[in-house]
């Protein structure tokens, strides 16, 4: 379960073990180590001892939660077009969201630059 830095808690952690899920937090840049009593502390801790080692960019790019922010970036392109749907039925929903999508990936298109060997 990937989460940010806001849900770097004792509750959230428990709660991520007691689901048997693997919790990818990043530790507050001020994290200390918790006490350990119990495998959310444990856990924490084994986070917050990779990410002192090998940096926060490695441990996000290791786990993988630097997919996370190019979600999110993503999903703000798509409310630029406006926060909700306005259509009520379901297969037009679906055609609204398809219509956003590719409009978003004709910008794209549009932005990327042409790349052309010159001799």
């Amino acid at each position: 379960m990937t989460a940010d830095g806001a849900y770097d808690t004792r509750r959230c952690h428990t709660a991520i073990i007691e689901r048997q899920a693997t919790a990818i937090i990043p530790i507050r840049k001020n994290g200390r180590p918790w006490k350990e009593n119990g495998p959310a502390a444990a856990a924490r801790n084994d986070i917050l001892r990779t990410t002192r080692h090998f940096g926060r960019a490695f441990w996000k790019r290791w786990t993988g939660y630097h997919l996370r922010s190019r979600i999110d970036a993503k999903m703000r392109c798509l409310k630029a077009f406006g926060e909700r749907i306005a259509a009520r039925d379901p297969n037009r929903q679906t055609a609204e969201v398809h219509i956003r999508i590719a409009l978003m990936n004709r910008f794209s298109a549009l932005g990327t630059a042409e790349i052309v060997r010159v001799a």
